[in-house]
């Protein structure tokens, strides 16, 4: 990697829709420099996947919140699962936007996005804390998210 790969990469994550072209004009580099850079940064497996930023409130799930998670490993023991496969098993709720395994006092966090506070809260009462193998949880409600000027 070498500065222009880097500049193409930092214009790529402003806007991944940007054609060689506009990356080309932007960062002053030949498109068909650009074009063969992009190939090998995906052929390397430095850009795996391009994704799209969503007007969340327009569609409805305007609320987020971490939640962290600590586990109960007597329990995820006695039904033969790890934290990992606890932790997959988060990542198929429809509610769920992310899940890491960190280490600490919480085992695992989430990050969950919905309409409300009050969809929020059956969710958390009614579905994540009869998950086998959850013992506590912690939510954090997100105020602004991104970053804050």
């Amino acid at each position: 990697m070498d500065k222009k790969d880097e500049q193409i990469i930092d214009s790529l994550k402003e806007d991944s829709s940007s054609t060689t072209r506009e990356i080309s004009k932007k960062t002053r580099i030949p498109i068909t420099t650009v074009h063969k850079r992009i190939q090998k940064l995906q052929q390397e497996g430095i850009i795996k996947k391009y994704s799209i930023e969503l007007d969340n409130k327009k569609l409805g799930k305007g609320f987020s919140a971490i939640i962290l998670l600590s586990c109960d490993y007597k329990h995820l023991k006695e039904i033969k699962k790890d934290q990992h496969e606890l932790a997959k098993e988060l990542s198929h709720i429809p509610e769920v936007v992310s899940v890491d395994v960190v280490t600490g006092i919480t085992d695992i966090v989430i990050k969950v996005r919905m309409k409300d506070v009050e969809e929020f809260d059956i969710f958390l009462l009614k579905k994540l804390q009869k998950i086998p193998g959850i013992d506590r949880t912690q939510s954090l409600v997100v105020m602004h998210e991104g970053s804050v000027s």
